[in-house]
């Protein structure tokens, strides 16, 4: 996960959220990462992350044990067609019944996945360069979302 941190964070305008303990931002996400596009620096005040690195089980969501040490969570938003290129299915219908505590897999995002974010746990030999080029888009799609904000 490391290798893939770093690679996001090489991207043009990333910002990234990293929560610690002891800071400014809730206990709940202390040791996870929200990346944004924001090449001023500023957290963008209407637009979510593009992707996330969870650490731990969320409220209402748990159902990937993450919990348990050394488990993480990469989720980035790809929209619908890619979701189903990638996966098979419509994000907004039910999901295939799957493994969720799978690692180095790709996956509907257990909450978020009908709107078109993916998962991976502990990405590895399997889903690496994958994560790294869906990273990439989602990046390249909010930066050309905060493009369009600007010409307004």
């Amino acid at each position: 996960m490391e290798h893939i941190l770093e690679a996001v964070r090489s991207f043009d305008g990333v910002l990234e959220l990293a929560p610690v303990e002891g800071g400014e931002f809730p206990e709940i996400a202390w040791n996870d990462h929200f990346f944004y596009y924001a090449p001023d620096g500023e957290v963008p005040q209407r637009e979510q992350p593009y992707a996330t690195v969870v650490t731990k089980n969320y409220p209402g969501d748990d159902r990937c044990d993450l919990d348990a040490p050394g488990r993480r969570r990469l989720n980035v938003h790809v929209g619908r067609a890619r979701f189903t290129e990638l996966t098979g299915e419509d994000p907004r219908s039910a999901p295939a019944s799957r493994d969720l505590t799978a690692v180095d897999v790709v996956f509907g995002h257990p909450t978020y996945r009908a709107l078109g974010w993916l998962s991976i746990i502990n990405p590895g030999r399997a889903t690496h360069e994958l994560a790294i080029d869906l990273l990439r888009h989602a990046h390249d799609d909010a930066r050309r979302r905060a493009e369009r904000r600007a010409r307004r």
